[in-house]
């Protein structure tokens, strides 16, 4: 049993109060929600997430002209990257990309082994080098971290500049960890839940997001 633990308790967590995320937060998790529903409710929980995360990304400015006079405008300086942990973080990426058009999406595939709870890499569509200045990683759930650990050490070993972490669920556990190995990560969520439970599964939590986002929950 894991006490509960504040957010504050964590310097590199953000858990966002916005009164739409927690709406939403609290419809995505529960049992009666239909995948469209489900797909639906991740998508705009990824845009005000995304939206929270890139407040400090940094600006140019310039001229442009709007149909009366010339003035001057802003511009997204840095180039950001878009890295799914497959397969659930698939779920966040048309929002994500929507907000930032001019995002490169990359791939890579991890999954947690049912048995040891470790992480299992099965596919890597990385560039050995990244030209981004900013990676945003995304994945509905931050549980044992063992994927995002290993996504954001795979990260960096490419060259990854600067990491930002975007989530809808974590448990404390996950968030410990993913602070003591990446510390320079800035993690945003929706919620910060209990605990896990002796399957590594977040409690309240929403089950497996995979399995709701795509329908092939066990029956």
């Amino acid at each position: 049993m894991v006490a509960l633990i504040e957010a504050h308790s964590f310097p590199n967590l953000k858990v966002s109060d916005h009164p739409l995320v927690k709406h939403k937060v609290s419809l995505l998790s529960a049992r009666e929600t239909e995948p469209q529903l489900f797909r639906a409710l991740v998508n705009e929980l990824t845009v005000l997430l995304v939206y929270e995360a890139t407040r400090e990304v940094g600006l140019n400015t310039g001229t442009y002209e709007t149909p009366m006079e010339t003035t001057v405008g802003y511009e997204i300086a840095p180039s950001i990257g878009l890295v799914p942990i497959l397969r659930a973080g698939l779920g966040m990426v048309e929002a994500a990309q929507g907000l930032l058009p001019k995002s490169t999406v990359y791939h890579l595939g991890i999954y947690r082994d049912e048995k040891s709870h470790l992480p299992v890499s099965y596919y890597n569509k990385l560039p050995a080098v990244f030209t981004d200045d900013v990676m945003i990683l995304l994945d509905p759930m931050l549980a044992t971290a063992g994927s995002a650990t290993a996504a954001a050490s795979t990260l960096k070993q490419c060259g990854a500049k600067e990491i930002i972490f975007v989530g809808i669920i974590a448990a404390p556990e996950g968030v410990q960890r993913m602070q003591e190995e990446h510390a320079d990560i800035k993690l945003h969520v929706a919620r910060l839940d209990r605990q896990l439970d002796e399957n590594k599964y977040i409690r309240p939590g929403l089950g497996d997001a995979g399995d709701r986002l795509f329908g092939t929950l066990r029956r």
